[in-house]
């Protein structure tokens, strides 16, 4: 469990590096496992000039350095038509827009749940939520049993 949710907030930082380099058009793709796919998520995006594409690319490097991971193989970083930075698990493409519309990732794995950045970045809602104010009631129930006047009792001399 613990793993699935380091995994998405890996894939969340590289769709917000995307975002602060003004990438255009972020998609994310959630793979099957049954399809032959070799990781998990596909992160696509596309910059406007070999310039930027790179930008692109440094910042998703750096932004998951930051948090431990390294990328274990990236491409075409010279010539910045797409460059792909792979991290096992999730695989980060940014393309030119010629790129982008020739090769056409998001037909070619067709089967593949697209999904909006917005959904894997969405905050889960606390599901612990009974259990707090089962805690809240009980610890209200102490304090005011605590804060009512005690009866002492007078020694007998």
């Amino acid at each position: 469990m613990k793993k699935k949710n380091d995994l998405k907030l890996q894939v969340c930082e590289a769709i917000l590096a995307c975002q602060d380099k003004q990438a255009d058009d972020v998609t994310v793709l959630e793979l099957e496992k049954d399809s032959g796919a070799f990781t998990d998520y596909f992160v696509m995006c596309s910059g406007t000039n070999p310039r930027q594409i790179q930008a692109i690319a440094d910042a998703v490097d750096e932004r998951l350095e930051a948090l431990g991971l390294r990328v274990t193989h990236s491409e075409g970083y010279k010539q910045a038509e797409w460059v792909l930075l792979d991290y096992v698990d999730f695989v980060v493409h940014v393309f030119s827009e010629k790129a982008r519309q020739f090769y056409d990732l998001e037909r070619l794995w067709k089967s593949a749940k697209r999904l909006e950045p917005a959904e894997l970045m969405a905050k889960p809602k606390p599901r612990r939520t009974a259990i707090a104010k089962s805690t809240t009631a009980k610890s209200t129930t102490a304090k005011t049993a605590s804060s009512a006047p005690r009866k002492t009792r007078k020694k007998k001399a």
